[in-house]
């Protein structure tokens, strides 16, 4: 046989051993699908960059919505209602369903866990279309692209919230 035929033979032999080693690896128990497990080497890094990819041009998306309290009072009421179990809220301790979540959603008005540099569109898309096997849901068809900009306007300001707006979130 020439060299290129044993090449193409060790190729092709190569990606069937690979092929049926991450298939006997997943099937025999090898992925841990429980949330309390650690996750796998490399999984952050791989999660996160598909995540970026899926972005596409989200982070030149503005805000259309008039900057101010009003918005600002929306947002929180529609927060309170449909993120607030899962995020947070100013002051309080994580829930009981944020503990028991892989991975971990951000406590949003914890000084450390705030999004507050990212780009509004990057927030307005999350929103959105949710985050794939992370908990996060989309509310495109929950919420209305107003909404959806109102929530998005109080998270990236969440460290400039008034006392109006940090009592609508907390009552």
């Amino acid at each position: 046989m020439s060299r290129l035929r044993w090449f193409v033979v060790g190729v092709v032999f190569t990606i069937v051993a690979i092929g049926g080693g991450g298939y006997l690896f997943v099937t025999r128990g090898g992925v841990p699908m429980e949330t309390t497990a650690p996750p796998l080497p490399l999984e952050r890094t791989v999660a996160r960059l598909a995540l970026h990819a899926s972005f596409g041009d989200a982070a030149g998306l503005k805000d259309p919505l008039p900057p101010g309290e009003a918005s600002m009072l929306a947002g929180a009421r529609q927060y309170r209602q449909h993120c607030a179990v899962c995020h947070g809220t100013p002051g309080s301790p994580p829930s009981a369903i944020s503990q028991g979540m892989f991975p971990k959603p951000p406590q949003l008005f914890e000084k450390d866990e705030m999004v507050t540099d990212d780009p509004e569109g990057i927030t307005y898309w999350k929103v959105t279309h949710g985050i794939r096997l992370s908990g996060m849901p989309s509310f495109a068809s929950t919420l209305t692209d107003a909404e959806r900009w109102q929530v998005t306007m109080l998270v990236t300001n969440a460290d400039k919230t008034t006392p109006a707006v940090q009592t609508a979130l907390t009552r």
